[in-house]
């Protein structure tokens, strides 16, 4: 039963509870909670202009308001008719000229007067002189009831019947409607929904949304200060405030809607609504709820007869309607300062202390982010915020790995070898024009490689792998407050409807649905493994593309190489460099340019499959674009790291690719510079094209729509009509001349990031400094993304959520292939294992035990290099012998060119190598992640402490309820239960 206000005033004035929950409330010291949403929703510290539209006094048997309809034409739609006033709700009944639907009956539509110049000035001045609070069209023309979310359509459009029926039993469900036409376009009407408070309420009660129950004094006891006293967190206080304030917090004065409030929560009830603590009707639920509501009756009505055709995103997707979106909350700037003004209104307050670049250095304000676009975009910032700190301990690590090998440069004893080797004779890298090099003139190239491969590599990779264990073992720890605080922990998410695509392909089949127990169409086994072995075969054809891409790579740097090392130009000596930077460029290009590609082919191929729900498309989809991306990226870089100059055979004898061109060697000193190279452009070039394509592009877009609107053109195009100040137009407007969010939702958000964590550990041995330009690019990507939400793109529906998805299971494949490649890239890419070997089998540290680098490592140089008699190529009968990287014996010997002992002690620490460091960090990594639980135990046991006094409070608030009832009606009452 609801009861009016006085019963929940007179609820609210009463203070104290049962003497057995107030012993219990009083007996121990409890810490406060941080559950914000329900509670801020309620809270009275609004910013000074937000109690513009959010501190309307209750009323609670509102007026019925009625207004006159025109007549209306024979072929319009029918109207609901008006209805009295009853159980306090509000009716609205729209005027003809805006309700008026043309049927199909007659096959045309009529024809309409357009809008002229008078017109539009008359709905200007209209809109002037409207209420203060509608000025900025976030109420109905009544300026009472608030705008809950918006429909766009064109006049033009011939899905008018299943319009008018969608709209007839969206008011038959308790929505109010209203219809306004566009001052930018005569073809475009906007249909205004707003949800009364019993229609709320009914929806609340079925979606199970909690709301705040009682405020709470206490929670959890404290048992750290039982055993530590209340002196030592005294002192804790006083040291606390003698230190300087953290100015990466935000100010509580800046938002005073995020003061923490102490509440409990429980799912709604309209038979308990005396439980809740109503102060307002219009407050109780936030704005994202109210949307959400909304989204949830719009899903589920109809539009025609059957037992599928219902739901908004069918009809977007026939274009019955063009957009579907609940109306931002006002403008995001103000011409009067925000700490002496205050915010006008919850974008504002966003953009001013979160996506605005001078605040670049501040926490983000999650709980502000999560009550205006939802928990689902909510826990994405989170995620992105967490990932961003946690990159600053590997950033700093990974720079001191640099400066180390930046300050051991010049003393490293490999490059003071190679630098003084003036003697040492390098073959010619090609056979016909190119000529003998001596070994001194790639000594800058040697020093440069010393900056990352130097004694800290495999220390950072070892770092590096227990990070990405620690980051997602805590990320989930993290997760779990968010929720708690969120109000997430109970939350199931609600059986999702069939995909329009799946109803009409399926539509003959059908199966009982086990959950919903509904008849529903059903995809045979037999057709669900014969498009998904289509599309798994299109996936491997799109892989062996970039195989393909990457092999028309590999030829261009052996060309490459060749004609560099040919040229006498001072600006291509070093040849290495000239070949890794001419190929990275044009790989990063085919990259960009294949992604184009692979988006379009996952669409097709996700599409091809029917997934059954838009959860499976989007995971399906989402799976597909990181394969694709995640090959398209990192192919050259495997090809770099594990077979660039392994199979370039010898000297005389050297392998070649269509026994035309000779395979690739790396230098002296090693390939890792071309692997770090390859790393770094990629890296820098991509993050660089990201940014542009999230901001860049939709400003740009943005731009154009309003140069079309300055010409007179509308932003959907249609109509020619002149606004002669963007201020003058409606909030409805506005957003309607923004851009959309992507179709694909958060995927290319969550995308973007993922592949940078790959880049940032699977390969950080070679690149120390990826954690170091992650972090760079995250702080401008945190801000982007801010920005780009709260100004360029309509507000997407406020969607609940409980974790970030499938990219959680990726992230965690990502840390174990990290694993493997790190130990490999050392193993076998860097030099770290032959100098090792060199040092304790080779060197003069042999017998006296291992010193110090510039001891044990002299002549190591020399003993890595093998030599040949270049007179076998000129047919020449004098001797004149070049070195070449490899361990063969030398031409003199008994058998010359064969593999020498050291080659296979090399080898033997390799595999060794790569044995022991992946059991080690892996074993490292699994007892990490048991020692750290998912769930705080603090958490787990405020958990169970609350639901015990929810219990308890729910059963006396009741007891007290229904005593009041008794002494009103004159009856005895007891303590006890009735």
């Amino acid at each position: 039963m609801v009861h009016h206000s006085g019963s929940i005033q007179s609820f609210k004035q009463q203070k104290g509870m049962h003497t057995s929950i107030s012993e219990i409330l009083k007996e121990k010291s409890l810490k406060p909670s941080r559950r914000s949403l329900p509670c801020l929703a309620q809270s009275q510290t609004h910013p000074i202009n937000l109690n513009h539209f959010l501190s309307v006094p209750l009323n609670p048997e509102p007026k019925a308001q009625v207004e006159v309809l025109s007549q209306s034409i024979s072929t319009s739609c029918s109207i609901l008719p008006p209805q009295t006033a009853e159980d306090g709700k509000d009716h609205y009944t729209e005027e003809s000229e805006v309700s008026t639907c043309e049927t199909r009956v007659d096959g045309s539509l009529l024809p309409r007067k357009p809008s002229t110049r008078a017109n539009v000035e008359a709905r200007t001045c209209s809109l002037k002189g409207r209420n203060p609070s509608d000025e900025t069209g976030l109420f109905f023309r009544d300026g009472k009831k608030r705008i809950d979310y918006i429909l766009v359509y064109k006049k033009s459009s011939p899905q008018v019947e299943k319009r008018c029926t969608f709209e007839k039993n969206l008011r038959a469900e308790g929505l109010m409607l209203e219809k306004e036409p566009s001052l930018t376009n005569n073809d475009i009407m906007f249909v205004k929904i707003h949800a009364p408070w019993d229609t709320l309420c009914k929806y609340a009660e079925q979606m199970n949304i909690r709301m705040p129950f009682r405020r709470k004094k206490c929670y959890l006891t404290d048992w750290k200060s039982k055993t530590l006293g209340s002196r030592f967190h005294l002192r804790c206080r006083q040291i606390k405030s003698w230190l300087p304030r953290n100015p990466m917090k935000l100010d509580k004065e800046a938002l005073p809607d995020l003061e923490e409030t102490d509440c409990y929560t429980a799912p709604f009830s309209r038979a308990r609504m005396h439980h809740f603590t109503i102060n307002n009707r219009e407050t109780f639920f936030s704005n994202s709820t109210r949307s959400r509501i909304v989204h949830h009756v719009l899903q589920r009505t109809k539009y025609e007869d059957g037992k599928s055709k219902m739901g908004i995103n069918r009809l977007l997707g026939n274009n019955t309607y063009e957009a579907a979106f609940p109306q931002h909350e006002g403008g995001y700037k103000s011409r009067h300062p925000i700490k002496t003004h205050g915010a006008q209104n919850h974008r504002h307050l966003l953009y001013e202390r979160w996506a605005r670049w001078g605040i670049w250095y501040k926490y983000q304000p999650l709980d502000l982010i999560r009550r205006y676009f939802g928990e689902k975009i909510g826990l994405y910032f989170a995620w992105l915020g967490w990932y961003t700190g946690m990159l600053i301990p590997a950033a700093l690590v990974g720079l001191f790995v640099f400066l180390y090998g930046l300050f051991t440069m010049d003393s490293s004893q490999v490059s003071k070898e190679i630098c003084e080797a003036n003697t040492t004779i390098m073959c010619p890298m090609c056979e016909e024009t190119c000529d003998p090099w001596t070994l001194s003139d790639s000594c800058v190239y040697a020093k440069v490689t010393h900056l990352f491969d130097n004694g800290g590599t495999v220390f950072f990779a070892i770092f590096m792998a227990i990070w990405a264990t620690v980051f997602l073992e805590f990320w989930k720890r993290r997760r779990a407050e968010l929720t708690y605080d969120w109000d997430l922990i109970d939350w199931e998410e609600e059986e999702e409807e069939l995909r329009p695509q799946f109803e009409a392909k399926y539509s003959r089949v059908e199966r009982v649905n086990p959950i919903s127990g509904k008849p529903e169409p059903f995809q045979p086994f037999s057709d669900k493994l014969s498009r998904l072995m289509v599309s798994v075969s299109g996936i491997f054809f799109m892989i062996s593309l970039v195989l393909t891409a990457v092999f028309a790579v590999v030829v261009f740097r052996l060309i490459a190489m060749e004609k560099f090392a040919s040229f006498n130009w001072h600006f291509v000596r070093n040849w290495q460099f000239a070949t890794s930077g001419t190929s990275v460029c044009i790989n990063f290009m085919i990259i960009m340019s294949l992604n184009v590609v692979y988006e379009k082919v996952a669409y097709l191929l996700t599409n091809l499959e029917h997934p059954r729900t838009e959860s499976e498309w989007e995971n399906s989809f989402a799976l597909k674009m990181f394969l694709f991306q995640f090959v398209n990226l990192n192919s050259s870089t495997f090809y770099i790291a594990f077979f660039l100059g392994r199979f370039a055979g010898r000297p005389g004898k050297y392998n070649k690719l269509f026994n035309r061109w000779r395979l690739e060697e790396c230098h002296p000193s090693g390939c890792l510079i071309d692997l770090c190279l390859q790393m770094g452009v990629i890296m820098f070039f991509k993050q660089i094209w990201n940014n542009f394509m999230e901001l860049g592009y939709p400003l740009l877009q943005n731009w154009w729509a309003r140069r079309k609107l300055k010409k007179g053109g509308g932003a959907g195009g249609g109509g020619s009509q002149n606004v002669e100040n963007k201020s003058q137009l409606p909030q409805w407007d506005k957003d309607w001349n923004l851009q959309p969010m992507n179709a694909h939702g958060l995927v290319d958000e969550y995308l973007e990031m993922v592949l940078q964590f790959g880049f940032t550990t699977i390969f950080v041995a070679a690149f120390p400094l990826a954690p170091l330009l992650a972090l760079l690019n995250n702080i401008i990507e945190i801000r982007l993304d801010a920005y780009k939400f709260v100004t360029q793109w309509r507000r997407p529906m406020p969607a609940r959520a409980t974790d970030i998805g499938i990219w959680h299971g990726i992230l965690e494949g990502i840390g174990v292939l990290a694993v493997i490649t790190n130990a490999f890239v050392i193993a076998i890419t860097s030099d770290y294992i032959p100098r090792f070997v060199y040092a304790f089998k080779y060197g003069p540290c042999v017998d006296k035990g291992y010193h110090h680098d510039d001891e044990c490592l002299r002549g190591y140089v020399n003993s890595s290099l093998s030599v040949f008699d270049m007179s076998k190529l000129k047919n020449s009968s004098e001797s004149e012998y070049c070195s070449y990287r490899d361990y063969r014996a030398p031409p003199w010997n008994t058998v010359p060119y064969e593999v020498t002992l050291q080659f296979w002690h090399v080898l033997a620490a390799r595999l060794a190598f790569i044995i022991v460091f992946e059991h080690l960090v892996f074993g490292i990594k699994s007892f990490i992640a048991y020692l750290i639980p998912d769930m705080p135990k603090d958490l787990c046991d405020r958990m169970r402490r609350e639901k015990y006094l929810m219990q308890e409070m729910m059963y006396e608030a009741e007891l007290e309820h229904l005593q009041k009832e008794r002494k009103k009606n004159g009856r005895r009452f007891h303590h006890e239960w009735p």
